[in-house]
This record gives structure tokens, C-alpha cells and sequence, in this order.
């Protein structure tokens, strides 16, 4: 079922925010009010929920009058992977965004996005930090990414993401060509999908990295890639896929180092899980994984792993 918005732009829209939903009736207010306060005629939305009532969707409506915004009533396609590339192939812009149902636009987004647009408009994608928010919406920390200002070369790029994604998900901006080109993405990777998503549009053409902070990512017990785990094998099996897809690529320095740092790094992720979840497992495999490491290595991974930053927010936020 689809439910049109607020007519369609005159023109033809510039960026396409693309939304994946399931029962997200707690924040999809909130997120859709960053929207609002930013209103763009140029913007269109896309919200396809999955959700087993119509509340989200009731939600949508109301914002009929003042968004351009498809509601797309999808109970079928659960995973946010799979709405969130139904959503792009409807997309009638060059430019994609995507946005959660628990994510914000923060001021001057728009602005920001116009700027990336017009200085680079060929990029595959644009990455960018974000604020990490609770629950309650206080701010809580910064997530940055271990890169400078500007273009940046596809070995680099991929030698650090590889060892953690350092991306999230409301921050990047990429062409809708390219997310086509790469395959979108990948149903079977719930909790790493955008990771692997962002490897494979690193190595699809030019990336580019905007300092500025115009997007708050929201940390809290009852996410979907939080909720979609079964035990913390499940998500060592995520990231163990993403790093060994990418292991034979000439995309990042395939050296000793960078494998071990990578390893720790799923050591390390392992057990900030089994801490969210109030479990204390792995960690002396954790520390053994890091204490293996090269000093050198050590620093590294603390510097693309942003470690301090995930975890001071998480604890600011009352989930360690």
C-alpha cells in the first residue's frame, strides 16, 4: 500500500531521504520533526514500514501537509536492509540519504548537504561524523571519523574502515548510481549491512569526508540491529563476514598488522555486546587480542577504532 504526501516537489528533487520503519512509533516523531525544521521543496522522503499495525504509518500522515513524503506500507520485507533498497529504487533523485526511525537531522543539514552537492557532485559517497544522543535525546558524544577534510583515496579510506566502521547511518550522503552499482544491500547482514555498504561504495569511485557534524545517531537497548540478535556469536558471525570479504581485496594494505587489528577489533565489539546485553563474555579473549598488537598497532586501532568515544557515549547514555 502507498500513501501519497504532500504533492511532489515542481521540480525535480535533489536528495531522496530514504526510511526504513518497524514499529518506531517511540522516535518516528522526533525524527520526522528534524525534517520539518528544515523543509526543503526540493527533498523528497520516502517511508517504508514493515511494521504488523498501522501506527507508524498513521504517524507519516500527519506530516502529509508539510513533507513531501511516500508512505510505503510493506509488512512483508522486515529487514531495514531490504526496505532501505526498495526505497532507493524508487528514489527520483541523484542523491541519497538514509535516516532511521530513531535518528535526527541536526541545524544546518540542508545547508551542509547543498555544499557537499555542488562542490563534489561525482562522489560515490560523502562521509561525515554525528552526534550520538540517548534514549531522552540529550547529546552524549560525538562519532568522528579517522580521516582528514576532503578527498580521500580508496586505500586509506578501506585500511581503516576495514579494522571498525567508524560510519553511521544518518551521517553519509552517496549517489544513487553508484548505491545501484555496487548491488545495494546485503539482506542476509543485519547488523552490518552499512559497513558493507560503505566499503563497497569506497571502492565504487571519488569518497569524500565533510567534517561537519549535521546528524545525531540515537543509542539505546531497542534499536533494530540491537534487537536483531540472537546470541553473541551472531554478531561476531556479522563482522567476521565484512572483514573476510574484504581480506583478498587490493582495496586496503592487506598486511600482518592490519589483520590483527581487525581481529581485535571483533574481539573488542564481542564484548561491548555482551556488556550492552548485561553479559561479560569474551573479554579475556578481548584483551588478549589487543595485547598482541604493536604498540604502534595499539594506537592505531584506538584512533580508527574511535573505542573512547563509542564507549564514553554508551556509558553517558546508561547502557554500560
Amino acid at each position: 500500500m502507498v500513501d501519497g504526501g504532500m504533492a511532489l516537489a515542481t521540480t525535480s528533487p535533489w536528495l531522496t531521504v530514504v526510511m526504513p520503519v518497524h514499529a518506531g512509533e517511540g522516535f518516528l516523531a522526533a525524527t520526522l520533526d528534524s525534517l520539518v525544521a528544515q523543509f526543503d521543496d526540493g527533498i523528497e522522503i520516502i517511508l517504508i514500514d514493515s511494521s504488523p499495525d498501522e501506527v507508524c504509518l498513521e504517524i507519516g500522515r500527519r506530516y502529509a501537509h508539510k513533507l513531501h513524503i511516500q508512505l510505503i506500507r510493506r509488512p512483508d520485507i522486515k529487514p531495514w536492509t531490504e526496505k532501505t533498497n526498495v526505497g532507493v529504487s524508487q528514489a527520483r533523485s541523484d542523491h541519497i540519504v538514509m535516516l532511521h526511525q530513531d535518528d535526527l537531522w541536526l541545524p544546518g543539514r540542508v545547508k551542509s548537504m547543498r555544499q557537499w552537492i555542488s562542490a563534489a557532485p561525482g562522489a560515490a559517497v560523502q562521509f561525515a561524523p554525528t552526534a550520538i544522543i540517548a534514549e531522552d535525546g540529550r547529546r552524549v558524544g560525538a562519532w568522528r571519523c579517522p580521516l582528514e577534510a576532503g578527498p580521500i583515496d580508496t586505500g586509506t579510506i578501506c585500511s581503516r574502515l576495514i579494522v571498525q566502521n567508524f560510519v553511521s547511518v544518518p551521517a553519509p550522503l552517496f549517489r544513487r548510481d553508484a548505491f545501484i552499482g555496487v548491488g545495494g544491500m546485503d539482506n542476509s547482514l543485519w547488523y552490518t549491512a552499512d559497513w558493507d555498504l560503505w566499503l563497497k561504495l569506497a571502492q565504487h569511485g571519488p569518497v569524500i569526508y565533510n567534517p561537519e557534524v549535521t546528524a545525531a545517531f540515537r543509542v539505546h537497548g531497542k534499536s533494530l540491529t540491537m534487537s536483531g540478535s540472537r546470541n553473541l556469536a551472531d554478531f561476531v558471525d556479522q563482522m567476521e563476514i565484512v572483514v573476510k570479504r574484504y581480506a583478498s581485496k587490493s582495496c586496503y594494505e592487506t598486511s600482518p598488522a592490519t589483520h590483527a587489528m581487525a581481529d581485535a577489533s571483533i574481539a573488542i565489539n564481542a564484548v561491548l555486546a555482551s556488556a550492552a546485553a548485561g553479559k561479560a563474555e569474551g573479554v579475556f579473549s578481548a584483551i588478549r587480542s589487543f595485547l598482541s598488537l604493536r604498540p604502534v598497532s595499539m594506537l592505531r586501532y584506538l584512533h580508527y577504532s574511535r573505542l573512547l568515544e563509542r564507549v564514553l557515549s554508551r556509558v553517558r547514555a546508561g547502557l554500560l
